[in-house]
């Protein structure tokens, strides 16, 4: 395997990009970087601050200088904004929807995405909506993962409930299908694959499947052996 390896994980909302990205960072002992944590990060500093969240110049320009870091191994990754852990608080609701509308202005992005390559610089197993296209276009083995709408709802409603135990079903696949569109429609950098990405469709399949099929992939792009 090479030291430097750059995997690239791209999907929509709930395809099992995080939980397949911890467990490929894990097998092939890489950093582990959930991307959406970034911009869910500095989506709580804005509302945190006096920042006028539909301010787009004064949000991007937070973005460039707000402290966010990501620390620990890949199964306990933690989020840290300005010094203090916020893992627990970036999941919320409010977070995620913010998140999801902070993600489409221009000067945010830029912010994120050269924050991105400066955390995978040593190698790294990354996630999220433009790792293969824009974040690492040369990345040494790129994925689009999908899955039915159905599916990837049930998944993100059941890490939503733990947060929120009153949130319903159809609330989530509501707001999952207008985040969907709303991610794969935006001018600057939108959600799609990569001419290049290995297409993973996790419908029907088990997490330890398409984990398996994903780390197959990786060995015969990169001609490295499997890991023990």
């Amino acid at each position: 395997m090479p030291k430097k390896l750059i995997v690239a994980i791209d999907g929509p909302s709930g395809a099992g990009k995080s939980t397949l990205g911890r467990m490929l960072a894990r097998a092939l002992d890489l950093l582990y970087l959930d991307t959406g944590s970034l911009y869910r990060a500095v989506a709580l500093a804005v509302m945190e601050s006096s920042v006028n969240a539909s301010d787009d110049v004064a949000v991007g320009s937070l973005a460039s200088r707000v402290d966010i870091d990501l620390k620990g191994d890949p199964d306990s990754l933690r989020v840290w904004l300005e010094g203090r852990d916020v893992t627990e608080q970036i999941r919320s609701e409010e977070v995620t929807e913010l998140s999801s509308i902070i993600s489409t202005i221009p000067a945010v992005r830029r912010a994120m995405v050269a924050r991105q390559r400066e955390l995978a610089e040593r190698g790294a197993v990354l996630n999220g909506r433009d790792i293969g296209t824009v974040v690492f276009p040369n990345a040494d083995v790129k994925f689009f993962l999908t899955g039915s709408p159905q599916e990837r709802a049930q998944r993100r409603f059941a890490e939503e409930r733990l947060v929120d135990p009153s949130i319903s079903f159809d609330e989530t696949l509501a707001d999952m299908t207008e985040r969907d569109r709303r991610d794969s429609t935006r001018e600057d950098s939108p959600l799609k694959a990569a001419e290049d990405a290995i297409i993973v469709d996790s419908t029907g399949l088990s997490i330890q499947q398409v984990f398996e099929q994903m780390l197959r992939a990786i060995q015969e792009k990169s001609g490295g052996e499997p890991p023990a």
